[in-house]
């Protein structure tokens, strides 16, 4: 059993920036290869946001947060970090992190553990 702990969430005004930190413990890059983060909105299911292939370091950026939003990867730390910048109002929300295997946006049920969550709130 793997944990992931998020961190790194806040409150913020729009336009600021926040980077949100996945500790993924002893998680195998060489048996499962993606890593994920998924927002979820208020009163909403969760989305995913990016993701990253532990492996040969590949990602996709959902096209909501393309241009603003990076994930990246220290395999030294075993962390996954996704930059936020010019945060927007609809990015409020819990922000989860996931791994399994495959780097995929569709679906949380992808992946086989995640986190618990961290709190982005952007307001004016």
């Amino acid at each position: 059993q793997f944990q992931f702990v998020e961190s790194g969430g806040d409150s913020v005004q729009p336009g600021r920036s926040l980077r949100l930190s996945c500790d993924t413990s002893e998680f195998s890059f060489n048996y499962y290869a993606g890593v994920g983060w998924f927002h979820q909105a208020p009163g909403k299911g969760r989305e995913g946001v990016a993701c990253i292939n532990g492996r040969d370091g590949t990602t996709k950026v959902a096209d909501s947060v393309k241009g603003r939003f990076t994930i990246s990867l220290d395999r030294a730390k075993n962390t996954v970090y996704l930059q936020m910048n010019k945060l927007k109002a609809e990015d409020t929300g819990t922000y989860f992190c996931a791994g399994g295997p495959q780097c995929t946006l569709r679906s949380p049920y992808d992946y086989d553990y995640s986190g618990q969550g961290t709190q982005v709130t952007v307001f004016s």
